[in-house]
């Protein structure tokens, strides 16, 4: 929705220097506020990638992921319908390499931009020992997603999110590639997820000895 709003603004120009860099802070901030209304209700899941990672990690049932992810699709779609029909019948398209861009390219980008977001999201949300650090988590999110579109929306989009490019495919009914922009969230989402359950938290789950027992 954000990249055909700002593809309007930079007159079908979304992946020019402009354009990008427009559609970074748009994501970014649109981002910021979606988890932060929703961190108190569902602990602001947007995104079907953070809930897998989260899934990974132990931090959500299996059934709780799969309602997130059937509510994070059916948003996705429901929000392309209302921009269609509030646009007088725009097309709104769906995600789509750029040229020159292989689906192993687009692949490797999926994996490597969505594990720095839920590597972002694991540091300032999910990590039982982020104290205050908590209090900035929306906003990391936001700036983190924002950077990875400046890196890679000229080349796929920047989905990192399956949802995001599930809704344009259903409108649009345009399915090339769709499977790069599930299976690279994913696959980057669960390499992030454990990367920080056995590097930073699972050795913190034993209780430390008070300074008197050494």
């Amino acid at each position: 929705m954000v990249w055909f709003l700002t593809d309007k603004l930079t007159d079908d120009g979304s992946t020019t220097p402009a354009g990008l860099v427009a559609a970074s802070l748009a994501h970014a901030f649109a981002l910021f506020v979606a988890v932060s209304v929703g961190a108190n209700i569902s602990g602001g899941h947007v995104n079907p990638a953070v809930t897998f990672g989260a899934f990974i990690g132990g931090h959500i049932t299996l059934l709780r992921s799969v309602l997130y992810w059937v509510a994070q699709c059916l948003g996705s779609i429901v929000a392309c319908l209302l921009l269609k029909f509030s646009t007088g019948g725009m097309e709104t398209s769906a995600f789509s390499l750029s040229s020159g861009v292989s689906v192993w390219n687009a692949l490797v980008f999926e994996i490597v931009m969505t594990f720095g977001l839920v590597y972002t999201v694991y540091a300032t949300a999910v990590d039982p020992k982020k104290g205050n650090i908590g209090t900035i988590a929306p906003i990391a999110i936001g700036f983190i997603v924002g950077a990875n579109i400046l890196a890679g929306g000229a080349f796929d989009g920047a989905s990192m999110n399956p949802a995001v490019s599930f809704g344009p495919a259903v409108v649009s009914w345009s399915w090339d590639n769709h499977w790069v922009y599930w299976l690279g969230p994913f696959v980057g989402s669960a390499i992030a997820a454990v990367v920080y359950e056995v590097l930073f938290i699972a050795q913190n789950t034993h209780e430390q000895l008070p300074t008197t027992d050494y």
